[in-house]
């Protein structure tokens, strides 16, 4: 667990971004009959990695932490998505469990970028 922990450290917001994209994607494709929740995961999903994609490029300190607040929004909704189709028996407790890891791992780090940024 310690050395999953290290790893986790050196991987940025955008590539556990992607990985998570990644995963979900496999998931939602074995969902049927939950489009809609689906299609509204996966946005949300998908728009954490672009968002903090876009901050890495940010014109100005507000404009990087503007993004970065859009994508801790986006894996909130993320969450709520996933608990949802958990709730809703179309997703394994392994898979929520996984999937919601590493959204939390995702969103902690936002928190601390945020923090971070509007203290300097």
């Amino acid at each position: 667990m310690s050395q999953e922990v290290n790893v986790m450290d050196k991987k940025t917001i955008k590539a556990l971004a992607v990985e998570l994209v990644v995963e979900t994607t496999a998931i939602c494709d074995k969902i049927k009959g939950r489009a809609v929740f689906t299609n509204q995961l996966l946005r949300s999903c998908s728009s954490i990695g672009a968002n903090a994609h876009e901050a890495e490029y940010a014109q100005s300190r507000a404009d990087f932490i503007s993004k970065l607040e859009i994508a801790l929004k986006e894996c909130y909704e993320t969450e709520y998505w996933l608990e949802l189709l958990f709730k809703v028996n179309a997703m394994e407790k392994s898979a929520y469990d996984a999937l919601s890891h590493r959204c939390g791992t995702i969103r902690r780090m936002l928190i601390a970028s945020i923090t971070t940024a509007k203290q300097n």
